[in-house]
């Protein structure tokens, strides 16, 4: 069974050969324009279009906590939108991070890896502006993706 690889990088030049996920988390309030989007944002329009057409039909979709659409930026690279956080502010039901949430959308990620024969990369997912906590995320990594099989690399962000 893989471990997570930890490395010091940017997410949006995932490292190694072949087909590559990038996954991310998002709010279930169409909010697309801090933190790591914005990097996403520099490199391709694709991932926040896809976005912000999935949450306006919201209606009529699956968008929701848990959720997860996979969109691809170029021909080794896709982009998965996992909306696991409820809102964007720290308030009184807490932080805006949804751990059930990203558990389900992780399950969903591990199958389209497994599908596409991708290795999955991330930066250290629901942790920042949802404010999480990596030993609560880590283990959920370690649970639905690299147990089966699926590579992980985690990026810290050099300064």
């Amino acid at each position: 069974m893989p471990e997570i690889t930890y490395v010091r990088g940017d997410a949006t030049t995932p490292l190694g050969k072949g087909v590559k996920i990038i996954a991310h988390v998002c709010n279930d309030v169409g909010g697309w324009g801090k933190g790591f989007v914005l990097a996403l944002s520099r490199r391709w329009p694709e991932p926040e279009a896809d976005y912000r057409r999935w949450h306006r039909g919201r209606s009529g979709n699956d968008f929701g906590l848990g959720a997860v659409r996979c969109v691809r930026v170029e021909q080794y690279v896709w982009v998965a939108n996992m909306v696991g956080q409820r809102g964007i502010r720290t308030g009184s039901k807490g932080v805006p991070v949804r751990y059930g949430a990203i558990d389900s959308a992780l399950g969903v990620l591990a199958d389209r890896a497994v599908e596409l024969g991708a290795s999955v990369h991330m930066p250290r997912i629901g942790c920042g502006l949802a404010g999480g906590t990596w030993s609560r995320v880590e283990p959920l990594i370690s649970e639905r993706l690299t147990s089966r099989g699926i590579a992980v690399t985690v990026y810290d962000h050099g300064d």
